[in-house]
């Protein structure tokens, strides 16, 4: 049995619009996320799930209904929900008698899984058992992981960057210090836990230009330990992380940086003789009278040298 893929093509100008908004750009936006349940959830999971797409807002979408959905099974589902609201991330809660307050993150590639991860919610306070103020809607965060732990292992590696895909927002050159509203902090522990904690950057007055700040955590609180985990192929990974050739950096010929970010230039200069450079016009380097008086005489006795010899050959 041959499938044959439909294809799409637009009939409307609205349509053409669309379908080249879907196509892959060279500088891709954020990332959304997609923020859906399983079979059956807790009070525990609904609180972390609302929490977690508030603060991805607007980038994320979010489905209430309740999904019959192994994903370690079958990820066919999940793979055509984000086909379908153009998310390359998910984050699946579910809850059962064998693995209770359970939580899946993966990513897409090509509308198709990639990598997932499976995590256990120990503990969570939400946002709002905490009495501060909450961020602004859009809020680009930054992002601090504590420890060499996220290094050890192929899974906090995988997890680390999952983290990162999640919370990114648009790529920025500079950012100013009144731009620091919001951190998360993410610490990997010996013991195997992953602690995730969010805080209100606060301004104080300092005396100086440069104001103090304070952390003020606004949540939520998490706690969380591995669980299962489904990683890809090298090749696949390679493949998914390849980059345009527009965005690809060509080397330039003797131009090099060093690590701290300096640029060195090497110039090739032709043999240099200094003897010949003319320097007499330089007041610096200007002859006194006597070394002229010397030169003058050096230069008759020379003279009277050669007139003698030719003397004294046509004599002989």
């Amino acid at each position: 049995m041959v499938v044959i893929q439909r294809v799409v093509k637009a009939t409307t100008r609205k349509g053409k619009k669309v379908l080249i908004k879907k196509e892959p750009q060279v500088n891709e936006g954020p990332k959304r996320a997609l923020f859906l349940q399983g079979r059956r959830s807790s009070d525990k999971l609904r609180r972390l799930t609302k929490d977690l797409f508030d603060i991805k807002k607007p980038d994320a979408q979010l489905l209430n209904k309740k999904n019959d959905i192994t994903i370690f099974e079958d990820a066919t589902p999940v793979e055509r929900f984000c086909r379908k609201f153009e998310t390359p991330l998910f984050v699946m809660s579910s809850h059962s008698k064998k693995r209770p307050d359970n939580l899946v993150i993966g990513r897409m590639y090509n509308y198709s899984l990639l990598d997932m991860i499976e995590l256990h919610v120990e503990n969570i306070e939400c946002m709002r058992e905490f009495a501060c103020q909450k961020i602004v809607l859009g809020t680009k965060p930054s992002l601090v992981f504590n420890g060499p732990t996220w290094e050890e292992t192929e899974e906090l590696k995988h997890l680390k960057s999952l983290f990162i895909d999640i919370f990114h927002r648009e790529e920025v050159e500079s950012v100013r210090l009144q731009g620091l509203e919001h951190t998360i902090s993410f610490t990997a522990t010996p013991e195997g836990k992953i602690l995730i904690r969010s805080f209100n950057v606060l301004m104080k007055k300092s005396g100086t230009r440069v104001p103090r700040l304070e952390l003020e955590e606004m949540g939520p609180r998490i706690d969380l330990t591995l669980r299962r985990s489904k990683l890809p192929s090298e090749d696949l990974m390679k493949e998914a992380l390849r980059k345009p050739k527009e965005l690809k950096v060509t080397k330039k010929k003797n131009i090099s940086v060093d690590g701290l970010g300096t640029t060195h230039g090497r110039i090739h200069v032709g043999k240099q003789e200094i003897q010949k450079i003319q320097t007499r016009k330089m007041k610096g380097l200007k002859k006194t009278p006597e070394e002229i008086k010397m030169k003058r005489a050096a230069k008759r006795s020379a003279d009277n040298n050669n007139v003698n010899k030719i003397k004294k050959q046509k004599l002989g």
